[in-house]
């Protein structure tokens, strides 16, 4: 078993819970990225095809923490919104086509289904979750054309968590795609597109993964990305990769063909020294912590008279967010001041974001609940 406490050197005076913001790095990953700048800085490119084997682990490893059934399903990407970005501009949209989109997302989950409107003069169906049942909703919104339904498996500010079983079952008898933006599920919740029946899945590794920004995964089943245009070309997408004289190139089968050039290098070894941890502990287990550090939250919240908790508190509707508010203060300057007091949070949904990942500790989240009540009434 990893050492929790030597992963996360974290000084006393700091206590880290924006996990859903930008997760930090376990010391493994740390260590990997600084061995693999020292390598570059002695011998430069020398060992590039151990590099290119890095690679090929992180898709590996990336295919298994979310049940792909091969790594050639996985490609690399710069992050959630160019992964999004791919689905967006890569479908043939026609006249009368649809998307349902929702109040909730962030907006590189709005942004870019909403600029279709001008682009192709897609119709964006904006659907609110608040209604008490957040599926019917966007199902209802749903039709024969309905080309794609795009959904956060949790939603950042509230912290809901989606139902992404029902709602894949709905985007197979609509005969539309299921696009899961799962920034804030992977690396916290066991995952497995299979069982979601998801056509795209994609998340940052700087989240809950703990890895560097700038690279993430972009899982495609291999029917869907047959039916994404492509936008752009390099040596790297092409399926003879590495044989720079080929002439009759041909795109590759498998999801590389959305990487056209090279490859975030020094980002593959942080990240994949990160999901080495996930890994080692394995993603029943950092589940189970994950849950129960905000069930733990979740009931100190509850005891308190003045706090307020905007994140649903059903075992099914809740993942690590925990966000909440507190009564008769500004909600925002609260925020600015558990910071400058070493609680690492996010201010979200009007209140206090707190994402607590597996290896926090009661007592931590404990003194984070009594420090925000300390500041607020003084």
């Amino acid at each position: 078993m990893a050492n929790l406490q030597a992963e996360f050197p974290h000084p006393d005076d700091l206590i880290y819970l924006n996990h859903a913001g930008v997760g930090p790095w376990p010391q493994r990953s740390a260590d990997a990225v600084s061995r693999f700048a020292q390598e570059n800085a002695r011998e430069g490119a020398r060992h590039y095809a151990r590099w290119m084997e890095m690679e090929g682990h992180l898709r590996e490893q990336m295919a298994t923490l979310v049940g792909a059934q091969d790594a050639d399903d996985i490609a690399l990407v710069k992050n959630t919104s160019e992964g999004l970005s791919l689905v967006a501009y890569g479908l043939d949209w026609q006249p009368g086509d649809n998307v349902v989109i929702n109040q909730a997302e962030f907006p590189s989950n709005r942004v870019v289904w909403e600029s279709l409107r001008e682009a192709y003069g897609v119709e964006v169906r904006d659907v609110s979750l608040d209604d008490g049942d957040p599926e019917s909703a966007l199902i209802e919104a749903m039709d024969q054309r309905t080309r794609v339904l795009p959904v956060s498996s949790v939603q950042y500010g509230s912290g809901l968590r989606m139902d992404l079983d029902r709602l894949g079952e709905a985007c197979r008898a609509h005969g539309a795609l299921f696009c899961v933006d799962a920034i804030q599920s992977v690396g916290a919740l066991r995952t497995d597109v299979e069982t979601l029946g998801a056509d795209f899945l994609i998340a940052d590794g700087h989240k809950w993964m703990l890895g560097p920004e700038g690279i993430g995964l972009f899982y495609a089943r291999p029917a869907a990305r047959e039916r994404l245009r492509l936008s752009q070309y390099g040596w790297h997408m092409v399926e003879a990769v590495g044989d720079y004289d080929r002439k009759d190139w041909a795109v590759a089968g498998a999801a590389r063909r959305f990487e056209p050039g090279s490859p975030n290098t020094l980002g593959i070894y942080g990240l994949s020294a990160s999901l080495s941890l996930h890994l080692e502990l394995g993603m029943d287990e950092i589940e189970h912590r994950v849950l129960a550090n905000a069930r733990h939250l979740m009931e100190r919240v509850r005891r308190e008279p003045a706090l307020e908790c905007v994140t649903p508190t059903a075992p099914d509707r809740h993942a690590g967010i925990v966000t909440f508010r507190v009564a008769g203060v500004n909600n925002a300057d609260l925020y600015r001041r558990l910071r400058a007091h070493g609680v690492i949070c996010a201010s979200r949904a009007g209140g206090i974001r707190y994402a607590p990942h597996f290896y926090n500790t009661p007592a931590q989240l404990d003194r984070a609940v009594d420090l925000a009540l300390e500041l607020a009434s003084a």
